[in-house]
Protein backbone atom coordinates (compact mmCIF):
# COMPACT_ATOMS: atom_id res chain seq x y z
CA UNK A 1 0.00 0.00 0.00
CA UNK A 2 2.86 2.60 1.16
CA UNK A 3 4.17 2.40 -2.83
CA UNK A 4 0.45 3.38 -3.99
CA UNK A 5 -0.07 6.05 -2.01
CA UNK A 6 3.59 7.90 -2.03
CA UNK A 7 4.57 6.89 -5.79
CA UNK A 8 1.85 8.94 -7.55
CA UNK A 9 2.91 11.78 -5.56
CA UNK A 10 6.98 11.63 -6.02
CA UNK A 11 5.92 11.91 -10.16
CA UNK A 12 6.26 8.47 -10.84
CA UNK A 13 4.18 6.30 -13.04
CA UNK A 14 2.73 3.00 -12.77
CA UNK A 15 5.84 1.24 -14.30
CA UNK A 16 7.02 2.88 -11.12
CA UNK A 17 5.30 1.45 -8.78
CA UNK A 18 5.22 -2.07 -9.87
CA UNK A 19 9.11 -1.23 -9.62
CA UNK A 20 9.26 0.37 -6.09
CA UNK A 21 7.16 -2.44 -5.14
CA UNK A 22 9.19 -5.20 -6.21
CA UNK A 23 12.64 -3.12 -4.28
CA UNK A 24 10.44 -2.53 -1.52
CA UNK A 25 9.54 -6.68 -0.91
CA UNK A 26 13.35 -7.20 -1.95
CA UNK A 27 15.06 -5.16 0.96
CA UNK A 28 12.45 -6.62 2.92
CA UNK A 29 13.29 -10.32 2.39
CA UNK A 30 16.84 -9.24 3.03
CA UNK A 31 15.86 -7.03 5.98
CA UNK A 32 13.74 -10.25 7.81
CA UNK A 33 16.65 -12.89 7.20
CA UNK A 34 19.17 -10.55 8.58
CA UNK A 35 16.83 -9.79 11.77
CA UNK A 36 15.87 -13.67 12.01
CA UNK A 37 19.46 -14.77 11.82
CA UNK A 38 21.25 -11.78 14.19
CA UNK A 39 18.67 -9.42 15.23
CA UNK A 40 15.62 -10.27 17.99
CA UNK A 41 15.53 -13.96 16.10
CA UNK A 42 12.06 -13.97 16.58
CA UNK A 43 9.74 -14.96 13.60
CA UNK A 44 8.65 -11.17 12.67
CA UNK A 45 8.68 -9.88 9.20
CA UNK A 46 10.38 -6.94 8.48
CA UNK A 47 8.78 -4.68 5.75
CA UNK A 48 7.97 -0.82 4.67
CA UNK A 49 6.83 1.39 7.55
CA UNK A 50 3.84 4.24 7.13
CA UNK A 51 5.42 6.12 10.07
CA UNK A 52 7.79 7.56 7.30
CA UNK A 53 4.99 8.99 4.74
CA UNK A 54 4.49 12.47 6.29
CA UNK A 55 8.03 13.21 5.95
CA UNK A 56 8.30 11.76 3.06
CA UNK A 57 5.37 13.87 2.20
CA UNK A 58 7.15 17.08 3.77
CA UNK A 59 10.53 16.29 1.24
CA UNK A 60 7.94 15.91 -1.87
CA UNK A 61 6.44 19.33 -1.09
CA UNK A 62 9.65 20.77 -0.83
CA UNK A 63 9.87 23.38 -3.93
CA UNK A 64 13.26 22.14 -4.58
CA UNK A 65 12.50 18.91 -5.66
CA UNK A 66 9.89 20.28 -8.27
CA UNK A 67 10.32 21.46 -11.69
CA UNK A 68 8.13 23.53 -13.96
CA UNK A 69 7.11 22.04 -17.56
CA UNK A 70 5.12 24.83 -18.67
CA UNK A 71 6.27 28.19 -17.52
CA UNK A 72 2.77 29.63 -18.86
CA UNK A 73 0.58 27.55 -16.66
CA UNK A 74 2.86 27.07 -13.91
CA UNK A 75 1.63 23.41 -13.63
CA UNK A 76 4.60 21.71 -11.44
CA UNK A 77 5.63 17.99 -11.38
CA UNK A 78 7.90 16.11 -8.69
CA UNK A 79 10.85 14.70 -10.01
CA UNK A 80 10.47 11.01 -8.92
CA UNK A 81 14.47 10.18 -9.33
CA UNK A 82 15.37 13.43 -7.47
CA UNK A 83 12.51 11.84 -4.16
CA UNK A 84 14.05 8.89 -3.76
CA UNK A 85 18.20 10.08 -4.24
CA UNK A 86 16.66 12.36 -1.23
CA UNK A 87 14.68 9.82 0.72
CA UNK A 88 17.97 7.52 0.77
CA UNK A 89 19.90 10.01 1.95
CA UNK A 90 17.64 11.13 4.53
CA UNK A 91 17.69 7.21 5.41
CA UNK A 92 21.29 7.49 5.55
CA UNK A 93 21.12 9.84 8.12
CA UNK A 94 18.19 8.15 9.98
CA UNK A 95 20.32 4.75 10.08
CA UNK A 96 23.34 6.71 12.09
CA UNK A 97 20.48 7.89 14.50
CA UNK A 98 18.79 4.87 15.36
CA UNK A 99 21.87 2.52 15.74
CA UNK A 100 23.33 5.71 18.15
CA UNK A 101 20.09 4.85 19.87
CA UNK A 102 19.95 1.11 20.08
CA UNK A 103 23.75 -0.52 19.99
CA UNK A 104 25.10 1.31 22.90
CA UNK A 105 22.12 0.42 24.77
CA UNK A 106 21.06 3.81 25.12
CA UNK A 107 17.47 3.22 24.33
CA UNK A 108 17.59 0.45 27.53
CA UNK A 109 16.77 3.45 29.52
CA UNK A 110 13.36 3.44 27.99
CA UNK A 111 12.90 -0.08 28.53
CA UNK A 112 13.61 0.04 32.24
CA UNK A 113 10.88 2.47 32.92
CA UNK A 114 7.86 0.55 31.00
CA UNK A 115 5.76 -2.33 31.62
CA UNK A 116 2.29 -4.09 30.90
CA UNK A 117 0.84 -0.71 31.70
CA UNK A 118 3.13 1.20 28.77
CA UNK A 119 2.55 -2.01 26.57
CA UNK A 120 -1.08 -2.12 26.93
CA UNK A 121 -1.83 1.46 25.00
CA UNK A 122 1.19 0.85 22.68
CA UNK A 123 -0.51 -2.06 21.46
CA UNK A 124 -4.40 -1.81 22.05
CA UNK A 125 -3.82 1.54 19.54
CA UNK A 126 -4.07 -0.91 16.92
CA UNK A 127 -7.48 -0.94 17.18
CA UNK A 128 -7.34 2.69 15.78
CA UNK A 129 -5.75 1.67 12.67
CA UNK A 130 -8.91 2.26 10.54
CA UNK A 131 -8.59 6.09 11.76
CA UNK A 132 -5.39 6.99 10.32
CA UNK A 133 -5.36 8.08 7.01
CA UNK A 134 -2.39 6.03 5.96
CA UNK A 135 -3.53 2.42 7.24
CA UNK A 136 -7.12 2.30 7.13
CA UNK A 137 -7.86 4.72 3.54
CA UNK A 138 -8.28 3.72 0.18
CA UNK A 139 -7.38 7.38 -0.49
CA UNK A 140 -4.86 8.61 -1.96
CA UNK A 141 -2.85 11.42 -1.73
CA UNK A 142 -3.66 14.49 -4.27
CA UNK A 143 -1.10 15.60 -6.69
CA UNK A 144 0.59 18.06 -4.30
CA UNK A 145 0.93 16.58 -1.48
CA UNK A 146 -2.46 16.70 0.23
CA UNK A 147 -4.27 13.72 2.13
CA UNK A 148 -7.64 13.02 0.44
CA UNK A 149 -10.16 10.74 1.81
CA UNK A 150 -11.02 9.26 5.28
CA UNK A 151 -13.44 6.95 4.25
CA UNK A 152 -12.36 2.92 4.84
CA UNK A 153 -11.31 0.84 2.04
CA UNK A 154 -13.61 -1.63 2.95
CA UNK A 155 -16.53 0.58 2.67
CA UNK A 156 -15.35 2.10 -0.91
CA UNK A 157 -15.70 -1.90 -2.61
CA UNK A 158 -17.90 -3.39 0.01
CA UNK A 159 -18.63 -6.55 -2.67
CA UNK A 160 -14.95 -7.26 -2.47
CA UNK A 161 -13.96 -5.73 1.12
CA UNK A 162 -17.05 -7.85 3.22
CA UNK A 163 -16.25 -11.36 1.53
CA UNK A 164 -13.29 -10.77 2.23
CA UNK A 165 -13.72 -10.07 5.89
CA UNK A 166 -16.54 -13.23 6.34
CA UNK A 167 -13.65 -15.70 4.37
CA UNK A 168 -10.56 -15.09 6.45
CA UNK A 169 -12.93 -15.47 9.45
CA UNK A 170 -14.73 -18.72 8.15
CA UNK A 171 -11.56 -19.98 7.12
CA UNK A 172 -9.34 -19.44 10.33
CA UNK A 173 -11.83 -19.89 12.93
CA UNK A 174 -14.69 -22.01 11.77
CA UNK A 175 -13.14 -24.62 9.50
CA UNK A 176 -9.61 -24.46 11.23
CA UNK A 177 -10.09 -28.10 12.52
CA UNK A 178 -11.29 -29.20 9.06
CA UNK A 179 -9.03 -30.93 6.54
CA UNK A 180 -9.48 -31.81 3.30
CA UNK A 181 -6.35 -33.66 3.47
CA UNK A 182 -5.31 -35.72 5.53
CA UNK A 183 -3.78 -34.67 8.69
CA UNK A 184 -2.58 -31.05 6.75
CA UNK A 185 -4.59 -28.19 8.51
CA UNK A 186 -4.88 -26.22 5.34
CA UNK A 187 -7.27 -23.64 6.39
CA UNK A 188 -5.58 -23.07 9.49
CA UNK A 189 -2.59 -22.38 8.17
CA UNK A 190 -2.85 -20.67 5.26
CA UNK A 191 -5.95 -18.93 5.69
CA UNK A 192 -4.75 -15.35 4.29
CA UNK A 193 -2.96 -16.64 1.01
CA UNK A 194 -6.78 -18.95 0.55
CA UNK A 195 -8.66 -15.78 0.97
CA UNK A 196 -6.56 -13.48 -0.99
CA UNK A 197 -6.56 -15.97 -4.05
CA UNK A 198 -9.99 -16.36 -3.84
CA UNK A 199 -11.14 -12.74 -3.48
CA UNK A 200 -8.42 -11.55 -6.40
CA UNK A 201 -9.86 -13.75 -8.66
CA UNK A 202 -13.18 -13.17 -7.82
CA UNK A 203 -12.53 -9.04 -8.39
CA UNK A 204 -10.83 -9.93 -12.12
CA UNK A 205 -14.06 -11.38 -12.57
CA UNK A 206 -15.98 -8.31 -11.79
CA UNK A 207 -13.52 -6.13 -13.00
CA UNK A 208 -13.71 -8.22 -17.05
CA UNK A 209 -17.18 -8.50 -16.47
CA UNK A 210 -17.91 -4.36 -16.66
CA UNK A 211 -19.12 -4.51 -13.72
CA UNK A 212 -17.35 -1.19 -12.91
CA UNK A 213 -18.27 0.78 -16.10
CA UNK A 214 -19.12 3.87 -15.31
CA UNK A 215 -19.04 4.10 -11.42
CA UNK A 216 -17.20 6.67 -9.75
CA UNK A 217 -13.70 6.94 -10.21
CA UNK A 218 -12.80 6.29 -6.21
CA UNK A 219 -15.10 3.25 -6.67
CA UNK A 220 -12.77 2.32 -9.47
CA UNK A 221 -9.19 2.70 -7.78
CA UNK A 222 -10.41 0.90 -5.23
CA UNK A 223 -11.79 -2.43 -6.83
CA UNK A 224 -10.53 -2.67 -10.48
CA UNK A 225 -7.60 -5.15 -10.83
CA UNK A 226 -6.59 -3.84 -14.00
CA UNK A 227 -5.30 -0.35 -13.63
CA UNK A 228 -2.42 0.99 -16.20
CA UNK A 229 -2.08 -2.79 -17.62
CA UNK A 230 0.67 -3.11 -14.69
CA UNK A 231 1.36 -7.30 -15.54
CA UNK A 232 1.31 -6.42 -19.38
CA UNK A 233 3.64 -3.76 -19.19
CA UNK A 234 6.16 -4.82 -16.49
CA UNK A 235 9.25 -6.67 -16.98
CA UNK A 236 9.70 -10.61 -16.49
CA UNK A 237 12.98 -9.75 -15.05
CA UNK A 238 13.93 -7.21 -13.45
CA UNK A 239 17.07 -7.32 -10.08
CA UNK A 240 17.16 -4.31 -7.50
CA UNK A 241 20.53 -3.20 -7.09
CA UNK A 242 21.85 -0.39 -4.92
CA UNK A 243 21.49 3.09 -6.34
CA UNK A 244 19.80 2.54 -9.07
CA UNK A 245 17.66 5.88 -9.12
CA UNK A 246 20.98 8.08 -8.63
CA UNK A 247 23.18 8.93 -6.03
CA UNK A 248 21.52 10.78 -3.16
CA UNK A 249 21.08 14.07 -2.39
CA UNK A 250 21.59 15.99 0.98
CA UNK A 251 19.58 18.90 2.94
CA UNK A 252 19.73 19.16 6.63
CA UNK A 253 16.16 19.99 7.38
CA UNK A 254 14.77 16.58 5.20
CA UNK A 255 16.94 14.64 7.61
CA UNK A 256 15.67 16.21 11.14
CA UNK A 257 12.33 15.28 9.54
CA UNK A 258 13.36 11.66 9.26
CA UNK A 259 14.48 11.01 12.91
CA UNK A 260 10.83 11.65 13.74
CA UNK A 261 9.85 8.92 11.54
CA UNK A 262 12.70 6.58 13.12
CA UNK A 263 11.24 7.18 17.13
CA UNK A 264 7.75 6.76 16.10
CA UNK A 265 8.98 3.19 13.98
CA UNK A 266 11.04 1.76 17.27
CA UNK A 267 8.23 2.53 19.68
CA UNK A 268 6.00 0.23 17.44
CA UNK A 269 8.96 -2.23 16.76
CA UNK A 270 9.70 -2.38 20.27
CA UNK A 271 5.60 -3.49 20.63
CA UNK A 272 5.63 -5.42 17.93
CA UNK A 273 8.49 -7.69 19.07
CA UNK A 274 7.12 -8.66 22.48
CA UNK A 275 3.21 -9.13 20.80
CA UNK A 276 5.62 -11.76 18.18
CA UNK A 277 7.13 -12.82 21.36
CA UNK A 278 4.12 -13.88 23.22
CA UNK A 279 2.23 -14.87 20.12
CA UNK A 280 5.28 -17.25 19.69
CA UNK A 281 5.28 -18.51 22.71
CA UNK A 282 8.72 -17.08 23.77
CA UNK A 283 10.18 -15.28 26.97
CA UNK A 284 9.82 -11.59 26.76
CA UNK A 285 12.70 -10.29 24.86
CA UNK A 286 15.08 -8.82 26.85
CA UNK A 287 16.40 -5.11 26.85
CA UNK A 288 19.56 -6.58 24.86
CA UNK A 289 17.56 -8.37 22.63
CA UNK A 290 15.68 -5.31 21.53
CA UNK A 291 18.36 -3.19 21.17
CA UNK A 292 20.06 -5.86 19.18
CA UNK A 293 17.31 -5.66 16.73
CA UNK A 294 16.57 -2.11 16.63
CA UNK A 295 20.24 -1.84 15.75
CA UNK A 296 19.80 -4.14 12.57
CA UNK A 297 16.71 -2.42 12.14
CA UNK A 298 18.52 1.11 11.31
CA UNK A 299 20.94 -1.00 9.13
CA UNK A 300 17.92 -1.79 7.23
CA UNK A 301 17.16 1.43 7.03
CA UNK A 302 19.94 1.93 5.10
CA UNK A 303 19.41 -0.75 2.89
CA UNK A 304 15.80 1.05 2.05
CA UNK A 305 17.30 4.24 1.14
CA UNK A 306 20.26 2.46 -0.87
CA UNK A 307 18.34 0.28 -2.88
CA UNK A 308 15.23 3.25 -3.10
CA UNK A 309 12.48 1.70 -1.57
CA UNK A 310 10.91 5.07 -0.63
CA UNK A 311 10.38 4.41 2.76
CA UNK A 312 11.72 3.11 5.90
CA UNK A 313 11.71 -0.52 8.00
CA UNK A 314 9.34 -1.79 11.22
CA UNK A 315 8.45 -4.76 11.89
CA UNK A 316 4.99 -5.87 9.88
CA UNK A 317 2.68 -5.45 12.85
CA UNK A 318 0.20 -7.20 10.73
CA UNK A 319 2.51 -10.08 10.21
CA UNK A 320 2.65 -10.36 13.67
CA UNK A 321 -0.87 -10.87 13.41
CA UNK A 322 -0.75 -13.51 10.97
CA UNK A 323 1.56 -14.92 13.40
CA UNK A 324 -1.26 -15.65 15.79
CA UNK A 325 -4.10 -16.40 13.29
CA UNK A 326 -1.99 -19.05 11.30
CA UNK A 327 -0.81 -20.45 15.03
CA UNK A 328 2.96 -21.02 12.51
CA UNK A 329 5.76 -19.45 15.43
CA UNK A 330 8.84 -21.29 13.82
CA UNK A 331 12.00 -18.91 12.69
CA UNK A 332 12.46 -21.31 10.51
CA UNK A 333 9.62 -20.50 8.53
CA UNK A 334 9.96 -16.59 8.45
CA UNK A 335 13.71 -17.65 7.35
CA UNK A 336 12.16 -19.70 4.41
CA UNK A 337 9.86 -16.91 3.22
CA UNK A 338 12.23 -14.31 3.34
CA UNK A 339 14.20 -16.18 0.83
CA UNK A 340 10.78 -16.62 -1.38
CA UNK A 341 10.31 -12.76 -1.01
CA UNK A 342 13.99 -12.28 -2.58
CA UNK A 343 13.85 -14.49 -5.07
CA UNK A 344 10.49 -13.63 -6.04
CA UNK A 345 11.09 -9.88 -6.39
CA UNK A 346 13.41 -10.44 -9.21
CA UNK A 347 10.26 -11.23 -11.40
CA UNK A 348 8.99 -7.96 -12.72
CA UNK A 349 5.52 -9.86 -13.16
CA UNK A 350 5.42 -10.41 -9.56
CA UNK A 351 5.50 -7.07 -8.33
CA UNK A 352 2.94 -5.56 -10.91
CA UNK A 353 0.72 -8.56 -9.14
CA UNK A 354 0.93 -7.20 -6.14
CA UNK A 355 0.44 -3.82 -7.42
CA UNK A 356 -2.76 -4.95 -8.92
CA UNK A 357 -4.37 -6.37 -5.79
CA UNK A 358 -6.97 -4.28 -5.03
CA UNK A 359 -6.97 -2.30 -1.50
CA UNK A 360 -9.99 -3.40 -0.19
CA UNK A 361 -8.53 -6.78 0.05
CA UNK A 362 -5.74 -5.88 2.41
CA UNK A 363 -8.27 -3.66 4.34
CA UNK A 364 -10.03 -6.42 5.26
CA UNK A 365 -7.42 -8.44 6.30
CA UNK A 366 -6.31 -5.84 8.74
CA UNK A 367 -9.47 -5.90 10.60
CA UNK A 368 -8.45 -9.26 11.78
CA UNK A 369 -4.67 -8.75 12.04
CA UNK A 370 -4.30 -5.45 13.51
CA UNK A 371 -7.12 -6.42 16.01
CA UNK A 372 -5.39 -9.74 17.00
CA UNK A 373 -2.12 -7.20 18.02
CA UNK A 374 -4.47 -5.09 19.63
CA UNK A 375 -6.06 -7.62 21.95
CA UNK A 376 -2.42 -9.43 23.20
CA UNK A 377 -1.37 -5.60 23.94
CA UNK A 378 -5.01 -5.75 26.48
CA UNK A 379 -3.42 -9.27 27.59
CA UNK A 380 -0.65 -7.98 29.33
CA UNK A 381 -3.24 -6.49 31.88
CA UNK A 382 -3.24 -9.57 33.29
CA UNK A 383 0.04 -9.30 34.87
CA UNK A 384 -0.73 -6.61 36.72
CA UNK A 385 -3.73 -5.53 39.63
CA UNK A 386 -6.65 -3.99 37.96
CA UNK A 387 -8.43 -3.67 41.16
CA UNK A 388 -6.26 -1.05 41.76
CA UNK A 389 -7.45 2.74 40.84
CA UNK A 390 -4.09 4.24 39.85
CA UNK A 391 -3.90 1.18 37.22
CA UNK A 392 -7.46 1.97 35.67
CA UNK A 393 -6.24 5.37 35.51
CA UNK A 394 -3.04 5.08 34.03
CA UNK A 395 -4.71 2.81 31.37
CA UNK A 396 -7.91 4.72 30.75
CA UNK A 397 -6.01 8.19 30.00
CA UNK A 398 -3.22 6.55 28.22
CA UNK A 399 -5.41 4.68 25.76
CA UNK A 400 -7.89 7.78 25.30
CA UNK A 401 -5.09 9.47 24.83
CA UNK A 402 -3.43 7.26 22.27
CA UNK A 403 -6.64 7.67 20.29
CA UNK A 404 -7.67 10.92 20.69
CA UNK A 405 -4.82 13.20 20.16
CA UNK A 406 -3.34 11.19 16.70
CA UNK A 407 -7.10 11.39 15.62
CA UNK A 408 -7.27 15.33 16.23
CA UNK A 409 -3.66 15.33 14.25
CA UNK A 410 -4.68 13.41 11.40
CA UNK A 411 -7.73 15.37 10.83
CA UNK A 412 -5.58 18.60 9.90
CA UNK A 413 -3.64 16.53 7.36
CA UNK A 414 -7.43 15.17 5.78
CA UNK A 415 -8.26 19.18 5.52
CA UNK A 416 -5.10 19.33 3.46
CA UNK A 417 -3.62 21.90 5.49
CA UNK A 418 -0.64 19.47 6.02
CA UNK A 419 -0.90 18.86 9.53
CA UNK A 420 -1.69 20.39 12.74
CA UNK A 421 1.63 22.32 13.60
CA UNK A 422 2.28 24.58 10.70
CA UNK A 423 5.48 26.96 11.14
CA UNK A 424 7.72 27.90 9.15
CA UNK A 425 10.33 24.91 9.70
CA UNK A 426 9.18 22.39 7.04
CA UNK A 427 11.22 20.42 9.09
CA UNK A 428 10.06 21.42 12.28
CA UNK A 429 6.42 20.55 11.60
CA UNK A 430 6.86 17.44 10.16
CA UNK A 431 8.92 16.02 13.02
CA UNK A 432 6.13 16.65 15.46
CA UNK A 433 3.14 15.78 13.17
CA UNK A 434 4.70 12.62 12.81
CA UNK A 435 5.49 11.98 16.43
CA UNK A 436 1.80 12.80 17.72
CA UNK A 437 0.00 11.30 14.80
CA UNK A 438 1.50 7.93 16.17
CA UNK A 439 -1.12 6.54 18.23
CA UNK A 440 1.33 3.82 19.48
CA UNK A 441 3.98 6.51 20.20
CA UNK A 442 1.04 9.09 22.13
CA UNK A 443 0.23 6.11 24.32
CA UNK A 444 3.28 5.15 25.54
CA UNK A 445 4.58 8.64 26.22
CA UNK A 446 1.50 9.23 28.40
CA UNK A 447 1.75 5.39 29.84
CA UNK A 448 5.36 5.51 31.20
CA UNK A 449 5.09 8.88 32.49
CA UNK A 450 2.10 8.72 34.68
CA UNK A 451 2.99 5.09 35.42
CA UNK A 452 6.68 6.53 36.54
CA UNK A 453 5.32 9.07 38.52
CA UNK A 454 2.06 8.26 40.20
CA UNK A 455 2.55 6.51 43.71
CA UNK A 456 5.86 4.46 42.28
CA UNK A 457 6.88 3.02 45.17
CA UNK A 458 4.05 1.74 46.60
CA UNK A 459 2.51 0.05 43.58
CA UNK A 460 5.21 -2.58 42.31
CA UNK A 461 3.38 -5.27 42.84
CA UNK A 462 0.26 -3.49 41.15
CA UNK A 463 2.12 -2.63 38.12
CA UNK A 464 3.37 -6.42 37.69
CA UNK A 465 6.75 -5.51 38.47
CA UNK A 466 8.09 -8.91 40.52
CA UNK A 467 6.89 -10.88 37.45
CA UNK A 468 8.53 -8.45 35.06
CA UNK A 469 11.93 -7.64 36.26
CA UNK A 470 13.25 -11.34 35.88
CA UNK A 471 12.65 -11.04 32.13
CA UNK A 472 14.72 -7.66 31.71
CA UNK A 473 18.15 -9.22 31.53
CA UNK A 474 19.39 -12.02 29.39
CA UNK A 475 20.66 -14.06 32.23
CA UNK A 476 17.20 -13.33 34.12
CA UNK A 477 15.27 -16.72 32.55
CA UNK A 478 17.16 -20.14 31.36
CA UNK A 479 14.78 -20.09 28.33
CA UNK A 480 16.05 -17.08 26.65
CA UNK A 481 19.13 -18.77 25.79
CA UNK A 482 16.91 -21.14 23.20
CA UNK A 483 14.95 -18.68 21.79
CA UNK A 484 17.48 -15.43 21.45
CA UNK A 485 21.07 -17.04 21.12
CA UNK A 486 23.08 -16.13 18.29
CA UNK A 487 23.80 -18.14 15.27
CA UNK A 488 27.04 -19.59 14.37
CA UNK A 489 28.44 -19.27 18.04
CA UNK A 490 28.26 -15.59 17.51
CA UNK A 491 27.62 -15.41 20.84
CA UNK A 492 31.56 -15.73 21.68
CA UNK A 493 32.38 -12.34 20.21
CA UNK A 494 28.93 -10.71 20.87
CA UNK A 495 27.95 -11.94 24.54
CA UNK A 496 24.97 -10.98 26.22
CA UNK A 497 24.73 -9.23 28.95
Amino acid sequence: MIPSILVPVMGGTDGDKARVIQTLLFVAGINTLLQALFGTRLPAVVGGSFAYVIPIVYIISDSSLQRIYDPHEYLKDFSFDRVLKEIFRCNWFAEIYRNNASYPRSSDCSLEHSNHLGLQPTLGSFFTVFQSPWYGTCGWIARFGVVSTRISALGNCVEIGVPTLLLVIGLSQYLKHTRPLRDVPIFERFPVLICVAIIWIYSLILTASGAYRGRPIQTQFSCRTDRANLISTAPWFKFPYPLQWGPPTFSAGHAFAMMSAVLVSMVESTAAYKAASRLAIATPPPAYVLSRGIGWQGIGILLDGLFGTGTGSTVSVENVGLLGLTRVGSRRVVQISAGFMIFFSTLGKFGAVFASIPFPIFAALYCVLFGLVASVGISFLQFTNMNSMRNLIITGVSLFLGISVPQYFNEYWSSGRHGLVHTNAGWFNAFLNTIFSSPATVGLIVAVFLDNTIEVEKSKKDRGMPWWVKFRTFRGDNRNEEFYTLPFNLNRFFPPT
